[in-house]
C-alpha cells in the first residue's frame, strides 16, 4: 500500500511528486508516455510561454535566469525535465490508468501494467488531456486538411494557402500568426464575442497585474483594468470582433474561460494580415460556409476549439468532471483523499497556480499523514 499515487508526470505531477519529496513523502508517479512533459513536446513549434519567467517556476526550482521573459516551447520542456533531474524523481512510464476507484479504506489505481493501492490519489493529467473537435455538416466531404490545434506543427508548407482556423483562444491567435509569418494566408473564424487583454503592460507583465487585481472582486477588477485595455488593445470591433458584456476577470473567475492574451493579432488584424470570419454553418468538398452565408474555399482548417480534462472516463467518482476547473477542486483534497491539480483556469497564469495547488496539496498530505497513520 501507497501512500500516494499521482497520475500524470507533466507540469502537475511533477510539482506535487517534488513537494511531497521535500516533505518526506515519496508518491508513485505514473506516466502514460515515455516521457515526462508530453504536451508541451507535441504543441506547435512556434509556442512560448504567455506568462513571465519568473512567475512560471514549479515549488523549489525556478526557470533559468538564461531563459527570456517568455520561455519557448522547447525551453518549457527541457525546463521540465532538470526538474525532474533536480528532485530525483522517477515516474513509472508506460502507465495508462484505464480507472481510479474506492475499494474500502483504499483507491485502486488500475493501469494497463499494474495495479496500485494507495491511501491518496493526485490526478495532475492536465486540463489539455482531450482535444475537442466539433462537428458540423459537411465535413466528411471536405477534401482540404482538417486538424486540431494539437497536431498542428508548423505552417511552412501551408505557404501561400489560405487556411482558416477556427476559435479565438491563445493557441488559435498564435497558429494564425505563425500562418502569416509562414506566407500563407490566414483567417479566424470567430463565433461569438470576446475578450482581449495585453501580454505586457507599459513593459511589465499582464500577468503582474492579474496577480495584484486577484484579491478584487471580478467586476471591481475589470472596472479597473478597463483604461489598461483600451490603451494598449484598442476598439477591437474595429477589426470585426464583438466585445462581451463582462470583462476579462469575470470571464475567468465566473465563466472559466481565457481571454486573449494578445502577443499581435489584433495588430496584424489592422495591417489586414489576418481577416476574422464569423462563426461555421457547415462544410463543402473545397472550403466552408460561414454563419451570414459566405462561402469561401481553404486549403486546410486548424481547429482551435480547446480541450477537455474528461477524468470522468477513468475516475470512478460521481461528479467528478463538474468539479474540475473549479478554484475549489483543482488544489483541494475532494471527498476520501482524492486530490485534483493543474486543473483550474487561472487568472494569474497555470504554471504558478500549479505551483501554488502543489504545495497545498503536499500540506494537506503531510498533516492528514502525521494525523492519521
Amino acid at each position: 500500500v501507497h501512500d500516494v499515487v499521482v497520475v500524470g508526470a507533466s507540469a502537475a505531477g511533477l510539482a506535487v511528486a517534488a513537494s511531497l519529496k521535500t516533505r518526506g513523502i515519496e508518491a508513485v508517479l505514473l506516466e502514460q508516455y515515455e516521457h515526462v512533459g508530453h504536451a508541451w513536446r507535441n504543441h506547435y513549434e512556434r509556442l512560448h510561454l504567455h506568462t513571465s519567467r519568473g512567475l512560471s517556476g514549479l515549488p523549489g526550482f525556478p526557470m533559468p535566469r538564461s531563459y527570456p521573459r517568455y520561455p519557448s516551447r522547447q525551453q518549457v520542456v527541457d525546463y521540465l525535465e532538470a526538474y525532474r533531474e533536480h528532485f530525483d524523481l522517477h515516474p513509472r512510464y508506460g502507465q495508462t490508468v484505464k480507472s481510479v476507484r474506492r475499494e474500502g479504506d483504499l483507491w485502486l489505481v488500475e493501469t494497463t501494467m499494474d495495479l496500485f493501492r494507495a491511501r491518496r490519489v493526485v490526478v495532475a493529467t492536465g486540463y489539455t488531456r482531450q482535444p475537442v473537435r466539433p462537428r458540423w455538416p459537411g465535413m466528411e466531404d471536405y477534401a482540404g486538411e482538417l486538424m486540431h490545434s494539437s497536431e498542428y506543427s508548423s505552417g511552412a508548407r501551408f505557404s501561400g494557402s489560405r487556411v482558416l482556423v477556427v476559435g479565438f483562444g491563445n493557441s488559435a491567435c498564435e497558429i494564425a500568426i505563425d500562418l502569416v509569418e509562414q506566407g500563407a494566408e490566414p483567417s479566424l473564424a470567430v463565433r461569438g464575442p470576446v475578450n482581449v487583454v495585453p501580454r505586457d503592460v507599459f513593459g511589465i507583465p499582464i500577468l503582474g497585474v492579474g496577480i495584484a487585481m486577484s484579491f478584487l472582486p471580478a467586476k471591481v477588477a475589470d472596472v479597473l483594468g478597463k483604461p489598461i485595455v483600451a490603451a494598449s488593445v484598442g476598439n477591437i470591433e474595429d477589426v470585426g470582433l464583438r466585445r462581451l458584456p463582462y470583462g476579462p476577470n469575470t470571464q475567468i473567475r465566473e465563466h472559466g474561460r481565457i481571454p486573449l492574451l494578445d502577443i499581435g493579432t489584433i495588430d496584424l488584424m489592422r495591417k489586414e494580415k489576418i481577416s476574422v470570419r464569423p462563426g461555421i454553418e457547415s462544410f463543402y468538398e473545397e472550403g466552408v460556409v460561414f454563419a451570414d452565408g459566405r462561402r469561401e474555399d481553404f486549403a486546410a482548417v486548424v481547429l482551435g476549439t480547446g480541450y477537455r480534462p474528461a477524468l470522468g472516463e477513468f475516475v470512478a467518482v460521481e461528479g467528478i468532471d463538474a468539479k474540475t476547473g473549479s478554484n475549489e477542486g483543482s488544489g483541494y483534497r475532494l471527498d476520501d483523499d482524492l486530490y485534483l491539480c493543474g486543473l483550474y483556469v487561472s487568472p494569474t497564469g497555470m504554471l504558478r497556480e500549479i505551483g501554488i495547488e502543489a504545495t497545498r496539496i503536499a500540506d494537506d498530505v503531510l498533516r492528514r499523514s502525521a494525523t492519521n497513520y
